[in-house]
């Protein structure tokens, strides 16, 4: 029985770590790092010096920043010193107007930006700001979270200085959470105290309506729900209609975009991940919106659950962990009990470990359609008390052991993969 007292703590979890965020959220984290020395330093830089670990430089090299039709770092930066509010957290760029863009095209032409990898760090989540005009220099550094800012300075007073190893996952830290508690919680807590999730379902339901009517990345979505071939092998159904709108969310955000999402953990894609492909198994099976809530709440509860031990940013694709809480909303909504869900997490495990993280850019559309295809696949297996068992590969008896396989691969194993990963992407000869 979960007391009172923390449920109260699992609701100002999941209103903590789900919120809504345009743009990929690590060129966006640049962005809100710069607002903040810029508005430190209380005008308008001289000199913009950006310090990133490896994987925000990874997830900003190749996404489109919204609503300026550019991909990449410079434009962010630039945007976040002309326009950017801090206030606005993962929203900072919201007012950014095609005047602004031409502005921050001039920035970059003054070569007044400086970006540069931060080597000697363990911390996956890393960014470091210095801006200067004159005299005076301001500094910003977010560590451990995309909107958790660790130090602050103007010249030589320290406005904040944080320990660089505290994050704002300390909290969801201290707050114990298993499978079976995120299952009892999101099926028994009073539905008026949980249905704020149902924004997760405006926003990003609408993100993907809308880009099935425009020109967005790979366009995924549209090709799964329009293209004749497609629909020819994979018919008209409820498994279409999940791929078509989670991919189509994806293709609008990773091409930039102005569309808000809404995150979990600090990614716009495991947001949507976790939230259309239930929403999708919902609606065209009539279910009700209690249902929903507690499916919704089920599926993001899981997805901020194993990220506590995966970490913000990995070697593995954020879609895997996203996919399999939209694998356990789906069981509920199946009418699965816990022994399904462990069943529907058990299958996700044994099936997509191991799927690298490239960086954020269009065809993660194309992963996030892999990932909710598993999910569903694993489902259906849950439900008719189909399991992985714990003499095959990384699987075991406990569910929440599987769990910690899956995240100690991701985030420790996959170390080595990260670097060649990065390696490869900033080494490659791209031709146009």
């Amino acid at each position: 029985m979960i007391s009172e007292t923390e449920r109260k703590r699992i609701i100002a979890l999941i209103k903590k770590e789900v919120v809504p965020a345009i743009g990929c959220t690590e060129p966006i984290a640049v962005a809100l790092c710069v607002a903040k020395a810029t508005e430190t330093l209380v005008c308008r830089p001289e000199k913009i010096s950006v310090l990133l670990s490896a994987n925000i430089l990874k997830n900003a090299m190749g996404v489109g920043i919204p609503g300026t039709g550019m991909i990449g770092l410079p434009i962010a930066i630039a945007l976040g010193a002309l326009i950017g509010k801090s206030e606005y957290q993962l929203e900072v760029l919201k007012d950014c107007t095609p005047y602004d863009v031409e502005e921050g095209k001039k920035i970059i032409e003054e070569k007044i930006i400086e970006i540069g990898l931060k080597n000697d760090i363990s911390e996956k989540l890393y960014i470091e700001v210095e801006c200067k005009s004159g005299e005076n220099t301001a500094k910003a550094i977010i560590s451990g979270g995309h909107t958790n800012f660790v130090y602050i300075s103007k010249n030589n007073d320290v406005i904040l200085n944080e320990d660089i190893n505290k994050t704002d996952e300390s909290d969801s830290d201290e707050l114990e959470l298993n499978l079976k508690k995120v299952f009892d919680f999101a099926t028994t807590a009073p539905i008026d105290e949980i249905s704020f999730i149902l924004e997760s379902k405006r926003l990003n339901k609408a993100a993907a309506e809308r880009s099935l009517k425009g020109n967005y990345g790979h366009e995924l979505g549209k090709t799964l729900m329009y293209c004749k071939n497609e629909q020819a092998v994979m018919g008209n159904n409820t498994f279409t209609h999940i791929l078509s709108y989670t991919s189509a969310a994806c293709d609008a955000r990773m091409a930039g975009a102005m569309i808000p999402v809404m995150s979990n953990s600090g990614s716009g894609n495991q947001g949507i991940a976790a939230t259309m492909p239930v929403v999708v198994y919902a609606e065209d099976n009539n279910k009700s919106e209690e249902e929903l809530i507690r499916a919704l709440t089920l599926s993001h509860l899981t997805v901020i659950y194993m990220k506590q031990s995966l970490g913000r940013l990995s070697a593995l694709c954020g879609c895997v962990v996203a996919a399999t809480g939209s694998s356990c909303g789906i069981t509920y909504l199946m009418g699965g009990s816990y022994k399904n869900v462990v069943y529907a997490v058990q299958n996700m495990i044994a099936n997509l470990t191991g799927m690298i993280c490239d960086g954020a850019k269009p065809s993660c559309a194309l992963k996030l359609t892999s990932g909710v295809s598993t999910a569903v696949l694993s489902a259906i297996m849950a439900m008719e008390q189909k399991c992985v068992t714990s003499i095959e590969g990384i699987i075991e008896d406990s569910v929440d052991m599987s769990i910690r396989n899956l995240t100690k691969i991701g985030s420790i194993g996959m170390n080595e993969t990260d670097k060649l990963v990065l390696d490869i992407m900033t080494h490659k000869s791209c031709e146009y």
